[in-house]
This record gives C-alpha cells, structure tokens and sequence, in this order.
C-alpha cells in the first residue's frame, strides 16, 4: 500500500504561532476458535468467496520500529487551532432517512476525490461495527484481539473523552500530536482549496471520517476497524464499499430524533451498513429488530449469523479487560468479527487463536465504560482522609443504564463478599478499587447528567429500580451540566465558564424533579429515609469540590460516586479528577 504523502502546495502546516517543535500454530484453528462461543444461523446464503491476501505481518519487534513520531517540545497554539477549525465544523444534526439523503450523503464521495483517498480505501482490510449498544467495546475487543495475533491496527471510534486524539489509535495507542497535525493540515489545506459556496467543508464527524481512512491508509494498517458514528446507512464510515466483515452490536431506543422512533426503523438504519457478498454478525435482538435485519440480509443474500454470549469459563485464569457482564457478548462479537477477518483474508494460519485471543480480551482497555478511577487528589492529601472513588460508565440509553446499575451494585458489594469470592475482590482491586475501601460503610451516590434529547423519564427509572432490586439505594443523586458543552472539541475544558452561578440550569433542574418524583413515588407515605436527596449544582468542579469536602468531613465512609448518563459527562470527570 503506497504511503500518501503531502505535496508542498497543499500539505504544509500553517506557521505555528510563537512554539515550532524543535507463535506457534495449532491444528483447525478455525474451528478450534469457533468453538468459543455459540453462534446459530438467521440466513444460509453462501458468501462470496473473495481471495484477499495480506503479507504476513512484521513481528511485533518490527511493528514497534514503523512510523514512530518525532519527539514534541510543545505546540499548544497549533494545536488549539486545530481544534478551533474542527469547532467550525461542528452543525446541528438532520434526520437520517431517504428524504434528505442522509444530509446529503453522496457528498462523501466528493470530499474523498478532493483527498485522493477512493484507492486507498478500497486497499483497506475493514471491519465495520453498528449498533446501539456495545459498539465501542466490541470494536475495542476486535482490535485488542488482532494486534495480540501480530497485525498493525488502525481503530477508529466516537466520541473522545479527553483529547479528540482517542479517535484514532494505531497498534492500541492513540495517535501523536505529531502524526495527527501532519494529517490533519493535510486533508484541511486541500478540502479548503477545493470547497466553497458549490461545495461546502464536511461537517465535523464526516471530516474526522475523512481524517481517519487517511491516517490508515498513510500508515500502512493491516486492519482498520471502523465505528460507525450514527445509524449506519448514511453514516460517514458507510463509504466503505467492500468491507470484510460486518457486526451490528445491541439494538436499543436511541437517537430516535434522527433514526426513528421504533426499532424497525433503528434496525433499518443500521442494516444499512450490510452489503452484498459480505458476512454479517449480530448479537441477540428483540424481535422487531431482528426481522428488519433479517430481511435486509436476505434481500443482499448474505449471511446473517447470531452470537451468543461468551462461556466466561473459556477464558480459563483470566478476565475480559472491560468490566460489566454485558461485555460477554460483545466479547463474543468481536470474536466472530476477528475470526471471519482471518479466515477471509487468508491469515489464519499460524496464529493461535485460543492464546491470542484470550491475550487480546483480557487486555482490551476503554476508558469511560464500567471503569473504578479512585480520587487522585484525596490520595495525595492524606491516605486517612476517607475513601472517594469514581465509577464510570457512559451508559446514556435505557437498556445500557439498566447494564451499567448491575455492574455498579456488583462491584461496590465486593466488600461483603465472603472469603469464597477472593478472586473477584482481586479482580476489584485490580480494577482500580482501593484494598482499603473493602469492609468500609459505603455511600453511593449518583452523578448524573443526560443530553436535553433524552427522555429523563426512561433512563432515570431504568437505573434506580435496577439498583434497588439489587439491594443498593443512592444516598444522593448530584445533576451538572457538561463542562465540554462550553468548549466543544477544547484542549481543556475543565474549567467552568466565567458566568458558571449564572448558567442555564433550567434541563439540570429537570432531572432533579423527575429524580425526586421517582424517590416520592417509592416511598410509603409518610415515610422518612436518608436516601434519595438531591443537589443542583452550576458546575462539574463545584460539584467535585463538595464530594472532595464530603470525604474529608466523614473519614470512615466509602465515598462510591457513579458517574453515568453521558460520556461527555464521563470524559468531564476524568479531566477533572486527574488534573
């Protein structure tokens, strides 16, 4: 794959402002691998039978001497300019459906001529992943398993918590400020010469798009596992015209506001990604949604295979790298997406797939999903000051809230668990608890905030009654708004605006009533209890403040805070409490 380069007309960076920087192989792996998780047959059309080779890959001693970044001083000014410019491409969404062409999608195509890109795409060995539920996760699992098999990986997914660098890792790591200013200037100098009033700039996600397939292909990946944004058939990553497998993870009401109001139509949008000749996976569905899929399927003669959830007990001594028990099945997805890649591109020879795979899911790691962060600065102060730790999960649907309270009334009971359940309190403590915490009074409360597009009415309930079942009711629940909605793509959003006391509070107040409604309604008349209260506040690191004050007045509690209903949210956290 030829290596795309910038010419010195359109690739060269703007000047920066003041800073410049100076294995051994096993007989039928395949079927060996199959044997790993259960999969039952929706449609039995025969796929094509494409021969696509790939060179056998570098060991991985040669993969880590390929396209390594030269080192940076520090280009913050460059840096923020280019966010700036992503900032100016961020518009208000449409409704993806066939009558306004997915805002016009077509226009992809367009933008990929203006890159020279349509060849390099068409050389990429793809792995496209849909779904609602689970997509990063089993895209995660997908690339951890493949880079553990010796490939040069290339993982695309959305959104970022952090730094908008997350979207795109290479061999598991995110891209270097250098690489990714290199490509960036690269496709921005020349979609800039090329659009204007007849061709507008792509919006945001469709430019990070653009950016991705060219920092892939530049880097000579052997494999490219794509996310899809939103929906499916007019997403961005859907340019793709013959990828070599497909998976769409679990289906649930989400984006209804652009994908439609019903699973059918949800479904319908993420069938979208299927194409003709090309093996298809999916992870259990309801039945309104599996009929759309189905169908889609058939109508391409594809192959539609279902997954069941992974035996945890094939994982023999070890544990998948992501927690929750929900994970499972996407394990089990990635499974089959990394198998099928093997097999259809004629790279399953050699590899050991019982071994790789179990390394690759066991050492998946995704920041923001079912992830035990302690509080670095309580640790620091004093180790007597009390116990605050972070549970954090960007759950923002009704069924993934419901996944995320089972997981978060599991692993905060791990303190009385008895000693029969030692390896699941090393799994805790491995996981990011403090050994410390385990046999303290602990206090959960809730973090919580949600896009104004999402029923407050469907999640909040969802995750309460889950926990209480489960036997854990939150002391408090805290509603904030997000930092990032002030500074969008920003280098640092953890600083509240000027004006936070006067911030329209008005969707956090919201989410409080319903909150306090649904503890109202829970409770016998007449009764007391010391759960269920609320608090407002204007900002995210006013509301860390009191948690912090919180721990340090009460030195014998467990401070256990869930941090749920939006990744943004999450990613707020994260920048806050590593500062």
């Amino acid at each position: 794959m030829a290596m795309l380069r910038a010419g010195p007309a359109h690739g060269a960076r703007p000047t920066p402002n003041p800073l410049v920087r100076a294995s051994a192989s096993t007989s039928s792996p395949w079927r060996r691998i199959t044997s790993m998780l259960s999969i039952s047959s929706i449609t039995r059309c025969k796929s094509n039978d494409r021969s696509l080779s790939l060179r056998h890959p570098l060991p991985r001693c040669c993969l880590s001497l390929r396209g390594s970044c030269k080192p940076y001083l520090a280009m913050p000014r460059e840096y923020e300019e280019v966010l700036r410019c992503l900032s100016s491409l961020i518009t208000k969404r449409t409704r993806g459906d066939g009558a306004n062409r997915g805002d016009q999608f077509d226009l992809m195509f367009d933008y990929l001529k203006i890159l020279d890109l349509e060849d390099a795409i068409s050389r990429l060995k793809v792995i496209h992943v849909a779904g609602t539920k689970g997509k990063g996760s089993t895209c995660t699992f997908t690339e951890s398993i493949l880079r553990s098999c010796g490939f040069r990986t290339g993982l695309f997914t959305s959104p970022h918590l952090i730094d908008i660098r997350e979207r795109f890792r290479l061999d598991g790591v995110e891209i270097c400020e250098d690489k990714f200013l290199d490509n960036f200037w690269w496709c921005w100098n020349r979609l800039k010469e090329k659009t204007g009033d007849h061709l507008q700039m792509p919006s945001y996600f469709r430019f990070l798009t653009l950016l991705a397939f060219k920092i892939f292909s530049a880097e000579q990946v052997e494999v490219a596992i794509m996310e899809v944004g939103l929906g499916g058939k007019y997403d961005a990553t859907n340019v793709v015209r013959e990828p070599i497998v497909c998976g769409i993870t679990s289906l649930g009401y989400d984006h209804m506001e652009i994908l439609g109001n019903t699973l059918g139509k949800i479904a319908g949008e993420k069938a979208g990604i299927f194409k003709k000749g090309v093996p298809a996976y999916t992870a259990p569905q309801p039945e309104e949604a599996m009929t759309v899929l189905v169908d889609k399927a058939s109508r391409l003669s594809i192959s539609l295979q279902v997954v069941s959830p992974l035996d945890p007990g094939q994982l023999g001594t070890q544990h998948l790298g992501l927690n929750g028990e929900h994970q499972y099945i996407n394990a089990s997805l990635a499974i089959a997406l990394s198998s099928t890649w093997l097999k259809t591109t004629g790279n399953s020879k050699g590899i050991n797939l019982d071994q790789d795979f179990i390394r690759g899911l066991s050492r998946a790691s995704l920041e923001g999903r079912a992830q035990i962060v302690p509080d670095s600065f309580a640790q620091q102060l004093n180790s007597n000051i009390g116990d605050l730790t972070f549970f954090l999960d960007g759950a923002h649907s009704p069924e993934s809230l419901e996944m995320c309270a089972k997981w978060f009334s599991h692993v905060i009971r791990v303190d009385s668990l008895n000693s029969e359940n030692q390896a699941l309190k090393n799994n805790y403590i491995r996981k990011g608890g403090h050994p410390n915490s385990l046999g303290k009074e602990y206090l959960p409360i809730l973090l919580f905030n949600c896009m104004s597009v999402r029923d407050p009415q469907l999640l909040l309930p969802r995750l309460v009654n889950t926990c209480s079942h489960l036997g854990v009711k939150f002391h408090k629940a805290l509603f904030v708004p997000n930092q990032s909605v002030y500074n969008k793509v920003s280098f640092d959003a953890a600083a509240p605006p000027a004006d936070a006391h006067q911030s329209d509070l008005s969707w956090q107040l919201t989410l409080q009533r319903v909150w306090e409604n649904l503890v109202r309604s829970e409770q016998d008349p007449g009764e007391t209890s010391e759960y269920g209260g609320s608090l407002v506040f204007p900002s995210l690191p006013l509301a860390i403040k009191w948690l912090r004050e919180s721990a340090l007045q009460n030195r014998s509690t467990q401070f256990q805070v869930l941090v749920t209903g939006s990744l943004h949210l999450v990613g707020d956290v994260l920048r806050l409490i590593r500062k």
